[in-house]
């Protein structure tokens, strides 16, 4: 992990969450991972990102979607003014699956409890659900990704939104519109909860 700008004000139960993370030996990713892949952005967001694993960039500077996929998405965050003050981001498991493969069963359900743990600290009201690992894996519907992408599940607490991931969209450009078309409308919602202020151009 190297997002130690995000440490400077860390309080006891993020220090004891990090460190969980940094010791964890839960499954057999651990035996092969350089860095334990944390989050990036804000530990106060009302909204938390959520993809499946990282990948060699990820695990070689130890932050989540920082390759091809980070650039995508950041792209479309900043396009709906959205800062790393608004946003948490993280994945289903913290240690990278050999040769990028998606995560198995057992690999996220050794990471849930981490997981969970995160979601308590940062208490966000919106999650975005990026790809049909991520949505699974945090649902336990197996459903496509197609069928359920732009459609809000709510609870009492929080809303999801699942969405293509951006790996996806590099392969196949034209779902971009889809992709742009769900993280606006968690924009949308971030503003009709009050987390944040409308778009400028709006």
């Amino acid at each position: 992990m190297k997002n130690t700008e995000n440490l400077k004000n860390i309080d006891s139960a993020w220090q004891g969450f990090i460190d969980s993370c940094l010791a964890c030996q839960e499954c057999e990713l651990h035996q092969s991972r350089q860095n334990v892949v944390i989050w990036r952005g804000s530990i106060k967001a009302p909204l938390m990102i959520v993809g499946e694993g990282p990948g060699a960039n990820e695990d070689e500077q130890g932050l989540p979607f920082v390759g091809r996929s980070g650039e995508l998405l950041d792209t479309l965050l900043k396009s709906l003014e959205l800062t790393e003050d608004d946003y948490h981001i993280c994945n289903i498991v913290k240690c990278r699956p050999p040769g990028n493969r998606n995560p198995s069963q057992a690999e996220a359900t050794a990471c849930r409890r981490l997981l969970s743990a995160q979601i308590r600290l940062v208490k966000p009201k919106v999650f975005l659900l990026m790809g049909a690992t991520a949505y699974r894996y945090f649902t336990s519907d197996t459903e496509g990704i197609t069928k359920v992408r732009g459609k809000w599940i709510e609870s009492n607490d929080y809303y999801v939104m699942p969405t293509y991931h951006p790996a996806y969209i590099l392969r196949d450009n034209r779902r971009k519109p889809e992709l742009w078309q769900d993280v606006y409308a968690v924009r949308q919602k971030l503003t009709e909860l009050g987390l944040k202020e409308a778009l400028s151009q709006e």
